[in-house]
């Protein structure tokens, strides 16, 4: 059986009584999220989904999301996770592009998904904190043995963000994700039934689904979620739940850490945080280390590879700033424009293949044949590799600032940033330059009670980094702008109009 829900059925079947999800002090048994899913998955059935159908999701983090995920796959159903702040237009895209028959949607986000869903016909199914509401989906009998599907069909479509144009489906198979998810709870977080994994990241952000949901049910361990990420919830959860293994983003660790909340947490059984989606600043790294006991292990991946590509493994040294050496499974290589490997030490783009390797983008074929042209997945991403083969992301291939011919990578500038006493967040953008074309801008977050200057930040960084190097504009602000996992979008932040 190679549907991705028998992971569900196996748990359920050897640990009924286990807790499968913990929220706000309930908890759910595995055998309660399994006859949910069945109930639900029957009632799909008898309302005409069939093996290979598409239907979304659109929910925050609550039990429903579980009990849909896995009913819909029960069903041989296809899932398309999507983000509840799409508007209507937004909506309508990911609707019809899909052919999504059916959506489970949280009361909150119903009236613009049915906005949303008049082209595509879409069902809008409501959903309370526990799968649908009752009364939309009648009949059927549960569905308790997967529908049989093949390892290479399609377990989920994940909409990529879109930074270029419309957004494409990346097509994950059954076997994507069972292997990623094993490969996340057996070799990096070492997840085990007796561990307690902390959701911070959305279900429908494919680090939260795998490495959360999926790795979890696989292990039979407890996942405990936040329906949306606050660091004193955080700090909560941790403490009621006993919490030993976090998976969040940089943005996260750095919130909970200057939480004031966070002086008196107990968090004696944290044993490992596994952070991706942006680059660790080394100080929140070592600072959150030393201040919980804990060890952060930083990874890299992308929708399109499941998403785990790399990690600093568990049983290796550990080389902070990196992203680790490829899991098991999968290739990486650094290519130049060409598509030629560049030697050690330089800069090339991140080129991947393996079994975590996406299907293709969905009724996409041009983009998959620009994407994978020759078997590597060219992701957009910089990187340099050492010796030892541990890769070092040094940025987005399109967010390379070029200063009068000069390379500057803004991750550099802003790694540095982050050792500035006063700074609490920053992004380096590109700002228009007459003469360069471009030039350096730093957009900065100062931490509370701090009266530094923008002259006063320039003036530090302009000693430690070479002299193209350094912002010739900085500018402070309240926030910076986030996606829904708490990544920065450096692609939002702008330098104020002179």
């Amino acid at each position: 059986m190679t549907n991705l829900a028998s992971s569900l059925t196996t748990t359920a079947a050897n640990a009924p009584g286990s807790t499968a999800i913990a929220i706000g002090g309930n908890h759910l048994p595995y055998a309660a999220l399994f006859g949910a899913a069945a109930k639900l998955a029957g009632e799909l059935t008898a309302a005409g989904i069939e093996p290979g159908d598409r239907v979304a999701l659109i929910l925050p983090n609550v039990p429903a999301y579980p009990v849909a995920f896995f009913g819909t796959l029960l069903a041989g159903g296809t899932v398309v996770p999507m983000n509840p702040l799409l508007k209507s237009g937004e909506i309508d895209f990911f609707f019809t592009d899909s052919g999504a028959k059916i959506a489970f949607v949280w009361p909150d986000f119903v009236d613009e998904a049915t906005k949303g869903a008049k082209n595509s016909g879409t069902r809008i199914i409501t959903c309370d904190p526990m799968g649908p509401v009752a009364g939309q989906l009648d009949g059927g009998e549960p569905v308790t043995t997967p529908v049989e599907r093949a390892d290479d069909d399609t377990a989920v479509i994940l909409y990529t963000s879109g930074t270029t144009g419309r957004p494409k489906g990346a097509e994950l198979t059954h076997a994507n994700l069972r292997l990623n998810a094993k490969r996340c709870a057996d070799d990096i977080i070492q997840v085990t039934a007796d561990d307690v994994l902390m959701g911070c990241l959305p279900l429908f952000h494919v680090f939260g689904l795998t490495v959360g949901l999926l790795a979890a049910v696989q292990a039979g361990a407890t996942l405990a979620l936040i329906p949306r990420f606050d660091p004193a919830a955080a700090i909560a959860t941790i403490a009621a739940e006993k919490v030993t293994t976090m998976l969040g983003v940089p943005t996260m660790y750095a919130a909970i850490l200057h939480h004031p909340d966070s002086a008196g947490l107990d968090a004696s059984r944290l044993r490992t945080c596994a952070s991706g989606g942006s680059a660790m600043p080394a100080e929140v790294q070592r600072a959150f280390e030393e201040k919980f006991g804990c060890v952060i292990l930083e990874g890299y991946g992308l929708s399109e590879t499941s998403p785990v590509a790399s990690f600093n493994m568990p049983d290796r040294p550990r080389k902070p700033g990196t992203i680790g050496i490829p899991i098991e499974g999968c290739e990486m290589t650094l290519l130049d424009d060409s598509g030629t490997e560049v030697a050690q030490g330089e800069v090339g783009e991140i080129a991947i293949r393996g079994d975590n390797l996406m299907k293709g983008y969905w009724r996409n074929p041009e983009a998959t044949a620009t994407s994978i042209p020759d078997g590597w997945f060219r992701t957009g991403d910089l990187a340099t590799v050492d010796e030892d083969g541990y890769f070092t992301i040094v940025d987005r291939k399109k967010d390379m600032i070029l200063r009068g011919g000069m390379n500057v990578y803004p991750r550099e500038v802003e790694e540095l940033l982050y050792t500035h006493p006063d700074v609490l967040e920053v992004a380096v953008v590109a700002v228009p330059d007459e003469l360069l074309g471009e030039n350096v801008g730093a957009a900065v977050v100062l931490r509370p009670g701090s009266s530094a200057t923008p002259e006063d930040i320039q003036a530090w960084t302009k000693e430690r980094i070479a002299a193209y190097k350094y912002p010739r504009a900085v500018w402070l602000v309240d926030e910076l702008p986030k996606g829904p996992t708490g990544k920065i979008l450096r692609r939002e932040v702008h330098a104020p109009s002179a």
